[in-house]
């Protein structure tokens, strides 16, 4: 038990040191997340907070190893899977360091948690079985490696995609870790015990800084360094307690709060036939924040909840039948709890917005542009006036960026920005949306447009409101004979067995 203290206090104290060094260096680096779009930060932030999480747990842990025996030698009875921590959690973390720098594509930082899972994998995290209760042993078989991966990569971005408030992934984290670290204890999983006390005392160290109003991000280093290590080793310690099968009942209860919001998030977007990695603001903590909580307030009852899936996931642990029954009731009352209240209390506050019909900046902004850019568009003698019409007027309405695209290959044609604007493509807050110029079937190219929104989606009044614009943009370049003009409309050929006249003439009774 001294170890575990040791451990903490240590990475507690190296993470609270080092916190405000790597803010300093995020700000000359540029690192800093900004107001707007799903940001509920009402000034900017600098990110970087993950590297300080880093080192200290690694510096913690590699300390302790080598002036006390008993964690000296449960890291080396282990080697292989402190391997797996090593090169999984480092390379996670540098992909978000150069994510929080520079924005990495999703899709490269999807290859990296997936190598980051195969490593953990050979290296002896391995879903071989499941254990579920009442039920029995559920074997994996030739599925193990990518059901294996599959966790842990989903881990990795449950916690990435709940840091969204001040505090809020850190607590979700230590509420988890201290659900494994319980779970070591009785389990005498000291390779596990030993892990979650350094992770506890980095998160300690680094919420010093980073609760309401916090005055530095983990960023994606954290977010990935941190889920990459509770989906690791929450499979070790569940494993402890069956041999060869896992019951993943306590790592899920442990994490409960970030799995739903993620299966939520899936389930929106789905339904909104969106992409599933689309950035948006329908998570739990901002529809809290809709509801007219305060931020610190948001942040506290989602600690409240995860208590509650932190004890349930203690029950569970225990193993008894009565215990692992009213665990499991506990937590579905929660998740539906959540599902209900957030659902049923975000579908009054838009039915109180369309009573008072509350309309967007965004709409208000295309209003009053359409009735000047209709007269400009229909006087416009040439191509080039169209586009540079366009060009005007995307300051007024709000435009970021247009982007003129091909319109069956996706192939850039042009690009426009908004006069002394940073081109804004790629950024996570920015709303991006495409319309064909003319009817779909005669379309040779279309319009991509993007946007800074404060809803992170695009609403039916803005949906609308861009497509008369585009229409009118189509209509001046058929007018005008643009090579980006609708193909024209072809006419149904004339019957061998009827002359024109009759077509045009009609007959008399």
């Amino acid at each position: 038990m001294k170890a575990y203290v040791a451990l903490f206090a240590v990475a507690a104290l190296v993470s609270a040191t080092l916190t405000p060094i790597v803010r300093v260096l995020a700000i000359r680096l540029g690192a800093v997340s900004r107001p707007g779009g799903r940001n509920v930060n009402v000034r900017a932030v600098p990110r970087y907070g993950g590297i300080a999480i880093c080192v200290a747990f690694f510096v913690a842990v590699g300390a302790l190893s080598a002036h006390e025996a008993s964690t000296a030698t449960a890291i080396h009875a282990e080697l292989r899977r402190f391997l797996a921590l090593i090169v999984g959690g480092l390379g996670l973390c540098a992909i978000g360091v150069l994510d929080d720098t520079r924005r990495v594509p999703a899709l490269y930082k999807l290859y990296a948690q997936l190598i980051a899972g195969v490593v953990a994998f050979a290296c002896g995290f391995r879903i071989d079985a499941i254990l579920l209760p009442f039920i029995g042993t559920l074997s994996m078989g030739i599925f193990s490696l990518p059901v294996t991966v599959l966790w842990i990569v989903g881990i990795t971005n449950a916690i990435n995609l709940i840091d969204g408030l001040d505090g809020l992934a850190g607590g979700v984290v230590f509420f988890a870790a201290t659900t494994n670290l319980i779970v070591a204890e009785v389990t005498g999983a000291t390779f596990v015990a030993i892990t979650m006390s350094a992770i506890l005392g980095a998160v300690v160290g680094f919420l010093i800084f980073n609760f309401n109003p916090a005055r530095i991000f983990m960023g994606d280093s954290g977010s990935y360094f941190l889920g990459f290590l509770l989906g690791t080793m929450s499979l070790y310690g569940a494993s402890q307690k069956a041999s060869t099968a896992v019951s993943l009942l306590v790592p899920i209860l442990a994490l409960g709060l970030p799995i739903v919001d993620t299966l939520l998030s899936i389930v929106r977007r789905f339904l909104e036939r969106r992409p599933l990695f689309s950035p948006d603001r329908g998570h739990i903590h901002h529809r809290l924040l809709d509801l007219g909580l305060t931020h610190r307030r948001a942040v506290l009852v989602l600690y409240g909840i995860s208590v509650v899936f932190t004890t349930a996931a203690v029950g569970v642990s225990l193993g008894r039948s009565w215990t692992v029954g009213l665990a499991l009731l506990v937590a579905s009352l929660v998740v539906v709890g959540v599902v209900r209240f957030v659902g049923y209390f975000e579908y009054l506050f838009i039915l109180k917005r369309q009573n008072s019909r509350l309309r967007s900046r965004e709409t208000e902004l295309l209003r009053g542009v359409i009735p000047d850019a209709a007269l400009q568009f229909a006087s416009a003698p040439s191509d080039a006036e169209i586009w540079a019409n366009l060009e005007r007027i995307m300051t007024r309405a709000g435009i970021t960026a247009v982007e003129l695209v091909d319109h069956y290959s996706d192939r850039e044609l042009a690009h426009w920005r908004a006069a002394g604007g940073a081109d804004p493509v790629g950024d996570d807050d920015v709303v991006s949306t495409d319309y064909p110029l003319g009817p779909d079937i005669r379309a040779r190219a279309s319009l991509r447009f993007h946007w800074r929104s404060d809803s992170g989606d695009v609403s039916p009044q803005v949906d609308v409101l861009l497509q008369v614009l585009v229409d009118l943009i189509a209509r001046s370049l058929e007018r005008v004979r643009s090579r980006h003009a609708p193909q024209p409309v072809a006419l149904p050929p004339v019957p061998k067995n009827q002359s024109a006249a009759a077509l045009s003439t009609p007959q008399s009774s």
